[in-house]
């Protein structure tokens, strides 16, 4: 994997190149590395420049520090400016990177991604359930990661999901120190709402949900509205929410189009 070098006292992530054009940034979700995307990388790569950056906490990057932001500002300046992907917590990661530095963020994909949780007890409860399972990831070391793989892949949001499409064995490149920092610093309970901020979003912008994700369909529709009239939204047919992974084919040409500007909010085009 590459490694930029840059000013600043954040270290930056690992992630990996391919191809030329326009530059690509997919941002994987928990459990997830940069590899996760080989396949939708594969084929961008005929006609753009893909980086698959590895998040804080996974794969060969350094450990999760700091907030949202944090984890957003090592994004960014690792990969500079770039049409942004993101997937699940990758998604999260992205959207903190085009409130807080919307000269890099050319246009924005968000798939199956939430704003945060805007009810106050449902967040500390979240929170106690992700330090809960920080602490076992951590409790049962290295030889736990591969049970805790699979119990997070047969869970419910992962039902549509076949085994090559779930990639689990570069998951299994993660470690227990640093999935356990991802929950603590970056998981959905530790993240301030960012509802109110969404109007601030000053790019296209693509919220991509599986239909037979009915939660996180119904939370890309609020998004979208919140958003305004740079946003849409789009629904993959027959999927569920690792929708990219599940259809990666489609996923790719609607990515390429999108980052070409021939497709979605601005384009002139609804796909």
């Amino acid at each position: 994997m590459d490694l930029i070098d840059i000013d600043s006292t954040l270290p930056p992530l690992a992630f990996e190149r391919r191809g030329e054009g326009s530059r690509i940034v997919l941002v994987h979700g928990f459990t997830q590395t940069g590899e996760s995307w080989r396949q939708i990388a594969d084929i961008l790569a005929a006609s753009h420049e893909v980086l698959t950056p590895d998040l804080p906490g996974h794969g060969q990057s350094p450990a999760a520090l700091g907030d949202l932001d944090t984890a957003a500002t090592q994004l960014g300046e690792t990969c500079g400016g770039a049409t942004y992907v993101g997937y699940s917590l990758g998604g999260r990661v992205c959207l903190h990177l085009a409130l807080s530095q919307p000269d890099i963020v050319e246009r924005l994909v968000l798939v199956s991604t939430t704003a945060g949780i805007d009810d106050l007890g449902q967040r500390a409860d979240r929170l106690a359930t992700d330090e809960a399972l920080a602490k076992r990831i951590e409790s049962e070391g290295d030889e736990g990661v591969a049970s805790f793989i699979d119990e997070w892949l047969s869970g419910p949001l992962f039902r549509d999901l076949g085994s090559e499409a779930a990639d689990r064995p570069s998951r299994l490149s993660n470690t227990p120190a640093g999935l356990a920092g991802s929950l603590r610093h970056h998981g959905t309970g530790a993240q301030l709402p960012l509802w109110e901020r969404l109007g601030e979003v000053s790019v296209p912008t693509l919220l991509v949900t599986g239909e037979n994700d009915v939660k996180f369909t119904s939370l890309g529709e609020r998004m979208a509205l919140a958003i305004g009239p740079l946003a849409s939204l789009i629904l993959v047919p027959g999927a569920g929410h690792a929708a990219p992974f599940e259809q990666h084919v489609a996923f790719a040409r609607l990515l390429g189009d999108f980052a070409d500007g021939d497709a979605g909010p601005g384009s002139g085009d609804t796909p």
